[in-house]
């Protein structure tokens, strides 16, 4: 039977798996994280795995994330009544059984055909915020529907069309999310090598612009003129143009011959391309975002303290330390690396939550040690998306919240507000 996020234990999950065991059970979805990756890289195309897996450059950053967070070591205490635990944490008004998100990640019809409907079903399962992607594969209200009451939350890239931008938000108050968050660092696409050396960009074929072809404004746009772009060059024919082009009218919402006759899944990926980031974004310009919408703003991307100060200053309602899982800047601090310093300015005055390099329950709990309200979860709900569907997000978020109640427990810790600096200890430097 399912469990709730209502009777959900740490405890439970573990004695499920080694009961199964007696049976000759094991677990379809592997609890190392890293074998994770090895069996879902086996279940993608080489391109899905090279634009869920890579980052940019020589994957410096990645490292960085995962390399921060060994240079902390957790100091358990004992003899604490560790027999209960109260994982829960408020954000904005809801109280959540557990500091942990789905972080937005596009194109999730690369992993499964049910893409985002199922990793919606699983988050709602446990009663975690699903954030979704505005690269999304599928429209945020049939996602919303999926859910239920389950929470969830918009991510927003700015495009160059602020009436676009007007429209995604607007839509995503309506289909009940909570909260908007603006990803701040893909003004542009970083250089990811992965993807160039296989020549692939899904938006090409019409993957991963589901809210764009969803909404009535970029619908409009798609007939007005454009500026002449990539997808107007000439090219020579090829069998694998051929494929691409037929990848492309399938994709679209429609039916194939609808698309073929119509031209219209073609003027999408033009106008896409042509609107999909600002580069231009500033800070003077999140007055017209708070100007649309009702919900608390989040930043996404922050890495400064000087930029945690000047969202404090620009009356946005939370931060996200995070460096897009090491996709935009090759050599960019981890993400853990500069959690300290923001969350020592923010001084508590907005939640303050972090993604890139979470990978187990230790790492949560440092984490939320060194000043985080509560952490994102990216790449390993994918790779479970990958192996087994809405089964394999599920099975890789039980783990790691297991995981994590585990660690807080076995610490001495029975609440998140117990789990500060004095939990933690740096790691000895060797010479």
């Amino acid at each position: 039977m399912r469990p709730t996020y209502a009777s959900f234990q740490a405890l439970d999950r573990q004695k499920q798996i080694y009961l199964r065991g007696l049976s000759g059970i094991r677990p379809r979805v592997p609890a190392d994280m890293d074998q994770l990756a090895t069996q879902a890289r086996e279940h993608l195309s080489a391109e899905a795995y090279a634009y869920v897996a890579g980052g940019a450059g020589r994957g410096l950053t990645m490292r960085s994330n995962r390399e921060g967070f060994r240079a902390w070591q957790i100091r358990p205490r004992m003899l604490r009544d560790v027999s209960r635990a109260d994982t829960g944490v408020e954000l904005f008004g809801r109280t959540l059984p557990y500091p942990l998100l789905l972080a937005p990640i596009g194109v999730l019809e690369m992993a499964h055909r049910e893409a985002d409907r199922a990793v919606g079903r699983a988050a709602a399962g446990l009663g975690l915020p699903f954030i979704f992607s505005n690269q999304a594969s599928v429209p945020m209200e049939e996602v919303a529907h999926a859910m239920g009451e389950g929470p969830r939350w918009f991510q927003l890239y700015w495009s160059k069309r602020d009436e676009l931008v007007a429209s995604l938000v607007q839509r995503a108050e309506a289909c009940g999310c909570e909260a908007i968050v603006v990803t701040l660092d893909t003004t542009m696409l970083g250089w990811r090598i992965r993807d160039l050396d296989l020549a692939y960009l899904p938006f090409l074929r019409a993957k991963g612009i589901a809210q764009y072809t969803s909404d009535p404004v970029f619908q409009r746009l798609m007939d007005e003129p454009g500026p002449e772009d990539l997808t107007q060059t000439k090219r020579k024919l090829t069998p694998q143009l051929l494929r691409s082009v037929y990848q492309l009218l399938r994709n679209y919402p429609g039916s194939f011959f609808g698309n073929l006759r119509s031209g219209r899944p073609m003027k999408a990926v033009r106008t896409f391309i042509n609107l999909y980031t600002n580069p231009s974004l500033s800070w003077d310009q999140l007055a017209f975002l708070r100007e649309h919408t009702r919900l608390p703003i989040l930043l996404k991307g922050i890495l400064h303290p000087d930029d945690a100060q000047k969202a404090l200053d620009h009356g946005m309602d939370g931060i996200i330390v995070s460096n897009h899982g090491g996709r935009q800047v090759d050599g960019a601090i981890g993400a853990i690396q500069a959690l300290p310093a923001i969350a020592g300015r923010v001084q508590g005055k907005v939640p303050v939550l972090m993604d890139s390099g979470i990978r187990s329950g230790a790492d949560v709990f440092k984490a939320l040690a060194l000043g985080a309200t509560a952490v994102c979860l990216g790449r390993p709900y994918v790779y479970g998306l990958a192996l087994d569907g809405e089964a394999g997000v599920r099975a890789v978020l039980e783990n790691l919240l297991a995981d994590f109640e585990l660690t807080m427990r076995l610490s001495g810790c029975t609440r998140i507000s117990a789990i500060g600096p004095d939990t933690l200890q740096k790691t000895p430097v060797h010479g």
